[in-house]
């Protein structure tokens, strides 16, 4: 991946601050994933600008972020994602290094496929959670019990793009790397994740037109689930084959393209 040429373009954007950014927080939406090859990254965001603004925080467009997944011992958060459940959850700590705020985050993926997330400031210092952090996530997961462990890290380095005339934003995900708490990991610099959030499904929204033009497809696709296949003998592996699948073909194109 060329990542002066992805910054090239990330600079043609005409800038967001980050308290402008507060009327576009989209905690209730519907989210689309798209995966692909990073190397299309720069053409891709070139098809974009003029209808974007893009988020940027003392100077920097591109930003490191840090997640830690947690789970039970029998991985209920993996399990309800890769059977299909409609409403599932997902538990994390994430640090938005830009600003070194760490926030404990509930996803929620309910059965009309709209996201809602809450978050809560409180940091992770590798031990158990505290009281606080675990009233949170019981006030938001109603279920008895959660006996909650670190399972992945997972780090990468995002860009947000926020509508300039559409309520929606868009991040952009690339340079991704995971580590199991067992110490393996893997580094994935071939893959772009881009994901549009938006209020409503917005058919006629900038964004659909480049990755119709782009040839670009949207995909369920979870870190979080890919992250434990690559690196832990976790259930239900059969279950990911595709995704497993499409990420080998976007390392071979993307290894295929940086050679011509």
């Amino acid at each position: 991946m060329h990542l002066s040429d992805i910054n090239n373009v990330l600079n043609s954007f005409s800038p967001i601050t980050l308290e402008e950014m507060d009327s576009v927080k989209l905690m209730n939406r519907f989210d689309t994933k798209y995966v692909f090859s990073s190397a299309k990254l720069p053409s891709f965001l070139k098809l974009l600008t003029g209808n974007y603004r893009i988020l940027e925080i003392s100077g920097e467009r591109a930003f490191p972020y840090n997640t830690i997944y947690l789970d039970t011992s029998q991985y209920l958060f993996y399990n309800q994602h890769v059977t299909g459940n409609l409403s599932r959850h997902k538990v994390r700590y994430r640090t938005y290094e830009a600003t070194g705020a760490t926030y404990l985050e509930v996803k929620r993926k309910t059965n009309k496929n709209r996201t809602i997330k809450w978050r809560l400031k409180n940091n992770f210092d590798s031990g158990p959670i505290d009281n606080e952090a675990s009233e949170f996530i019981h006030e938001h997961i109603l279920t008895n019990t959660l006996d909650l462990n670190p399972v992945m890290r997972n780090k990468f380095t995002r860009s947000t793009l926020v509508g300039t005339e559409t309520h929606e934003r868009i991040t952009i995900d690339y340079m991704m790397d995971f580590t199991a708490m067992n110490g393996k990991s893997i580094g994935l610099p071939y893959i772009a994740i881009v994901e549009l959030k938006s209020e409503t499904f917005a058919c006629h929204s900038p964004f659909r037109s480049a990755v119709i033009k782009s040839g670009i497809h949207p995909v369920g696709f979870s870190k979080y689930c890919i992250g434990n296949a690559l690196l832990l003998d976790v259930p239900r592996k059969n279950i990911l084959k595709q995704r497993l699948l499409l990420l080998n073909k976007i390392e071979n194109e993307y290894f295929k393209s940086a050679g011509s």
